[in-house]
């Protein structure tokens, strides 16, 4: 019910004001029957504006943060969330990627349309990184069809860091739908799953006009983070010399 009100009288009408969010390709979306999203993730924004320009509603598997914040700001998130029917997931592998998958395969079976990001996480600078196989196993399993969308912009008007976005111009392409039957009954062969999920990211590179990085986005995440961690202490430790040497 918050979904629709929301998208009917809240940010629905926000966004359609101030961006003018367009799509391409509406009709590769089935109008009934499971299917699932796969979108590259550049903005925290990229569910909202999709989920505006669709007639059915999207359920996204959302990461389990969300959903387990403390304070009056957990707790805003976690209603929120919650209240729109996005289910949380543990995305940190092992058995709760096991608990992912079920809670996907739990949407499609109800015939809805099922948002995933096969890079598992923001873009930190606007590229396309390599998918995680867990788009593909969802695909094998559930026979629905595999729908790719680019969404164009979102990382221009609100980059990772950003909290408001900025005025821009936001929109999405939607490919047509993915066929994998041919790999019916080989969701569990490792070259399978990297194939069919390289073939996703294949064609969200050509609707997106990204560049495309071979390396998972998580892995730059770190690596970033590791690089400003040293930085900082580089600095750190000039400081204290200086100090020393004034004392």
């Amino acid at each position: 019910m918050l979904y629709w009100l929301l998208k009917l009288f809240g940010i629905g009408p926000l966004l359609r004001l101030f961006y003018s969010p367009w799509a391409q390709g509406i009709e590769n979306v089935p109008l009934t029957g499971p299917a699932i999203m796969a979108s590259n993730h550049v903005s925290f924004s990229d569910s909202f504006f999709l989920g505006v320009v669709l007639k059915r509603r999207i359920t996204y598997l959302a990461k389990s943060d969300y959903f387990t914040g403390r304070g009056f700001k957990g707790a805003l998130s976690r209603a929120f969330f919650s209240g729109v029917g996005q289910v949380p997931i543990d995305r940190t592998g092992g058995s709760a990627s096991q608990a992912a998958l079920k809670a996907g395969l739990s949407v499609l079976d109800k015939g809805q349309l099922l948002g995933i990001y096969p890079e598992g996480t923001r873009s930190p600078d606007g590229k396309l990184y390599r998918g995680k196989t867990g788009v593909a196993r969802l695909a094998l399993i559930s026979k629905a069809p595999v729908i790719p969308v680019a969404m164009v912009g979102t990382f221009d008007v609100q980059p990772e860091g950003r909290v408001i976005p900025k005025i821009g111009d936001v929109g999405s392409i939607i490919g047509k739908p993915l066929d994998f039957s041919r790999y019916e009954g080989l969701e569990n062969d490792p070259l399978v799953l990297r194939a069919v999920t390289d073939e996703i990211m294949y064609e969200l590179m050509k609707l997106g006009s990204q560049e495309y990085v071979d390396v998972y986005a998580a892995d730059v995440k770190k690596r970033l983070k590791q690089e400003s961690d040293d930085l900082d202490d580089e600095f750190g430790l000039a400081i204290g010399e200086f100090e020393g040497a004034l004392s």
